[in-house]
């Protein structure tokens, strides 16, 4: 069971309840996908100064996650943080030529699949990431991008 806190500092059109459905299917999917995880959409400057901060980037990103015990050693049903750059997905919708709900829904499923170790560093995990995130894109009845 996934249960979101959203929060949102930019005016968007979705709600709790959109992205509780979506979290849903990935927990489905990935059953470490569980407990409590804060979603956050913000936007430019925002984005900026987080991928900065964390990884050294002056420009936004479309999606930042932190697991809240990658070390394993804190019992807690929360799961982590992911932060959504919603003026990076909209820009990211137009240049794909999707709707910015689809692209919405794949950064917060990628979010989520990092938060439970998932990466795409490695050519072999990758595959497997990029496998159960289109995957969901395809339960919400988009046709999946490819990838690796």
């Amino acid at each position: 069971m996934i249960e979101i806190d959203y929060n949102s500092n930019i005016k968007n059109k979705y709600s709790a309840q959109d992205l509780q459905e979506i979290a849903q299917l990935v927990s489905k999917q990935e059953k470490k996908v569980a407990g409590l995880v804060e979603i956050n959409i913000i936007g430019d400057k925002e984005m900026t100064e987080l991928n900065f901060q964390h990884r050294g980037k002056k420009y936004p990103t479309d999606v930042l996650s932190f697991a809240w015990a990658e070390d394993k050693k804190i019992k807690s049903n929360f799961l982590g943080q992911i932060f959504i750059c919603f003026p990076q997905i909209k820009r990211q919708a137009k240049e794909c030529k999707i709707e910015e709900y689809e692209e919405l829904a794949r950064m917060l499923i990628h979010g989520l699949l990092h938060l439970v170790g998932h990466d795409h560093i490695k050519k072999i995990p990758a595959k497997r990431m990029f496998k159960i995130q289109e995957g969901i894109i395809n339960q919400l009845g988009y046709v999946s991008q490819k990838f690796v």
